[in-house]
């Protein structure tokens, strides 16, 4: 799989990217790397691709393959969110709540769970 995928994203098929990058964020069929997957799934974020922004965000929330950053993590999360991604949503509303890279705001938070 990683040799097709790997054709077709470098042809810059948004969710062949999307796959080689969770290959790289989760170490199948190659080592994991996260750096690499943080390539491939801003690739494919930037084409629209909803799940690879909520995992740039979930990358940039842990610090993985880059350097922590909350407010980061908060625009991928919001692209995904904005875009029906439930874990993203949580995600958000989590980061209202717990006020990580903004300012706390519970009301803000409930909108984000109730989605």
């Amino acid at each position: 799989a990683l040799v097709w995928y790997r054709k077709e994203a470098d042809q810059g098929h948004a969710k062949a990217q999307f796959n080689l990058g969770a290959m790289y964020d989760q170490g199948q069929g190659v080592p994991q790397n996260f750096k690499e997957a943080l390539v491939w799934y801003r690739k494919a974020a930037d084409q629209g691709v909803a799940e690879a922004q909520c995992n740039l965000g979930l990358m940039y929330n842990q610090g993985q393959g880059v350097p922590q950053s909350y407010k980061e993590a908060l625009v991928w999360y919001r692209k995904a969110a904005d875009q029906g991604v439930a874990e993203a949503q949580c995600n958000l509303g989590f980061m209202y709540k717990q006020g990580q890279g903004l300012p706390q705001n519970f009301k803000k938070a409930l909108v984000w769970y109730r989605k």
